[in-house]
């Protein structure tokens, strides 16, 4: 079974795959599709992000990169949260399911592990990789298979053990999941974290506040606005909440490539694998489910 490792004491940036250009071209493409531009000023915008991806440095990541061409669209666009509407929109969706939801949960034979489930579920919601999805068909999936990686039972245990855990949020929608499974196992002393200010349909305060994340958890934010978490770039208040935390889970793709090299252990990642890329780095199969604590180098060198 692997395992990830850290290398380095600072993040060690994971370059972008070539791969990773042809899913960028597809979301722009439907970014762009949506302007009222005229054909040659579209051909112009999508020449500058191609630009862009071919202009990155050895040790040009993914979440830079896509934090770079995002701030490119908005300001050719005059947009700053193209995603505002539908973020709003999948939060309702699954605050309308709450109810129902909780149930499921309450009335299973394991509601932490139904809990996790569900939320893992819930990192289908992703308008920056799909256009469309099943939600449903996605949480009867989850529900009925093995895990790809399993260590729920040392996730488990870590948060019985941690005086601080440090939550970080990926999608909006996703959210209502994430708040579901916090609620579970109510941990006296949890903060949630999201984005500094829009990143796709990644989680900002608004989508917090939307779905009163603050029932359940301290919201903080990270003081950046790429869809990922590179703590060297976020705020200080952040930095030494995570640096302090005894615990840190991540959800979703991009958390994990900005987290997935870092220096400290006791992080769980927790997410659906939606592309070949995180598959190839995680030693698993494409559109499998993972639950997966990294551990310091030392412990690995034991």
């Amino acid at each position: 079974m692997p395992v990830i490792t850290e290398k380095t004491e600072k993040t060690e940036k994971v370059e972008a795959d070539y791969r990773c250009y042809f899913c960028f071209a597809r979301t722009f493409e439907r970014l762009i599709e949506k302007l009222s531009l005229s054909a040659i000023e579209k051909k112009k915008l999508a020449a500058e992000m191609f630009a862009l991806f071919q202009s990155g440095d050895d040790g040009f990541s993914v979440p830079v990169l896509s934090r770079e061409l995002y701030k490119l669209y908005s300001e050719r666009s005059g947009i700053a949260d193209p995603y505002k509407k539908i973020k709003f929109e999948s939060n309702n969706q699954i605050l309308n399911r709450y109810e129902t939801l909780r149930r499921r949960i309450d009335c299973s034979d394991d509601p932490f592990e139904t809990a996790l489930r569900l939320a893992i579920a819930g990192n289908i919601i992703d308008y920056g990789v799909f256009d469309s999805f099943d939600l449903e068909q996605t949480i009867e999936k989850v529900m009925n298979s093995e895990f790809a990686i399993n260590h729920v039972a040392q996730l488990k245990q870590r948060l019985f053990e941690a005086k601080t855990v440090l939550y970080i949020g990926d999608n909006a929608g996703e959210i209502v999941f994430d708040k579901l499974f916090i609620e579970t196992f109510r941990h006296p002393n949890i903060w949630y974290a999201v984005r500094g200010s829009p990143a796709i349909n990644d989680v900002t305060r608004r989508d917090a506040a939307q779905v009163r994340m603050e029932e359940v958890a301290r919201v903080i934010d990270n003081g950046y606005d790429a869809p990922s978490t590179m703590p060297e770039k976020c705020s200080p208040a952040f930095q030494q909440l995570y640096n302090e935390a005894d615990l840190v889970i991540s959800k979703g793709q991009g958390n994990l490539e900005g987290l997935i090299n870092v220096s400290r252990g006791n992080i769980f990642f927790l997410l659906m694998v939606k592309c070949d890329v995180i598959a190839d780095r995680l030693g698993v199969p494409k559109s499998s489910f993972v639950c997966v604590g990294n551990k310091p180098k030392k412990e690995q060198e034991r």
